[in-house]
């Protein structure tokens, strides 16, 4: 019975402890439309953030808290610095405790083409949020959000 006791109190004391942090995933010109392609059900997020950015934690930090009050949103955040600065972006992520949510970076020789490719009408400005419908509708903002600007963008 002790032993039960124990196993069980380590695996309620692992469930609450939180994710461990994740390297971002190498983002390449033929992961492009599975990222962008339309969820199956509810909305994706594709928070697009670099470490050089000034509003970009604050706009992570929005649309992860919006995230958690809409089970229907999937959130990704795609970083358009090298993934070879993955430590270092991991680290950004993990400080803001923002390392939660799946995470890419680029892996192009030519981050122009994947701006292209994930936005044709995008100017590469962060932060940038695209909002993919189940319906695949698209719309996208650039410029720091806030809850109301979100809510919004999704209407």
């Amino acid at each position: 019975m002790r032993c039960l006791t124990f196993t069980l109190a380590t695996l309620l004391a692992m469930v609450a402890l939180p994710a461990a942090a994740t390297a971002p995933v190498a983002l390449t010109a033929g992961d492009v439309p599975s990222l962008v392609a339309p969820p199956a059900k509810g909305v994706k997020l594709i928070a697009i953030w670099s470490l050089d950015c000034a509003y970009c934690e604050e706009n992570l930090s929005a649309l992860l808290a919006y995230q958690r009050a809409h089970a229907d949103i999937e959130l990704v955040f795609v970083a358009t610095d090298p993934v070879d600065q993955a430590g270092a972006l991991e680290a950004r992520l993990k400080a803001a405790k923002l390392d939660t949510v799946p995470s890419r970076a680029y892996a192009d020789a030519t981050p122009d083409r994947l701006n292209f490719l994930v936005d044709p009408a995008w100017g590469g400005e962060t932060p940038r949020t695209m909002v993919i419908k189940a319906d695949g509708t698209r719309r996208a903002f650039s410029g720091a959000l806030t809850a109301e600007r979100i809510a919004k963008l999704l209407n």
